[in-house]
């Protein structure tokens, strides 16, 4: 079997591991099987092969991975509840351990203290802690 078609089925098998795991780092290493199969079709000797497979996985692993995390990250938008918690909101009827109503962006929530010793009067800001139902428990802003 022509060593190209090895490195080749090899870059495919991490290709396809990575869809298991997500992480960016067996599809750097089926780049770097790829470019040595690219150099094993040019009838290079194995040595070179190996020093092209390794060279190029390094850099994809050590250049090229943190940036492609870092456009992973930066393009990942909060939705539902996900984007309400860590929300500013203002307390429209008191807010204690057991009830209350705040607006959050222009939505009126009801709502109670994430500290249930906590008391907040309307026209305070509050922070919303994290979302129960359809109750926002909410902390004093710092």
């Amino acid at each position: 079997m022509p060593s190209w078609l090895i490195w080749l089925s090899a870059a495919a098998v991490l290709a396809a591991a990575e869809l298991l795991s997500l992480d960016l780092v067996l599809i750097m290493l089926a780049g770097g099987a790829a470019a040595a199969g690219v150099a094993a079709a040019f009838n290079t000797p194995l040595v070179v092969e190996a020093i092209v497979f390794a060279v190029v996985s390094a850099f994809l692993l050590f250049v090229v991975r943190p940036v492609a995390r870092r456009h992973l990250k930066v393009g990942r938008t909060r939705t539902g509840v996900e984007a309400l918690t860590g929300a500013p909101a203002l307390v429209v009827e008191a807010v204690d351990g057991q009830s209350g109503q705040i607006k959050i962006g222009g939505e009126v929530w009801s709502a109670r203290a994430y500290d249930t010793t906590q008391v907040f009067e309307p026209g305070e800001q509050v922070h919303v802690m994290e979302i129960s139902g359809a109750t926002a428990l909410v902390w004093r802003q710092p």
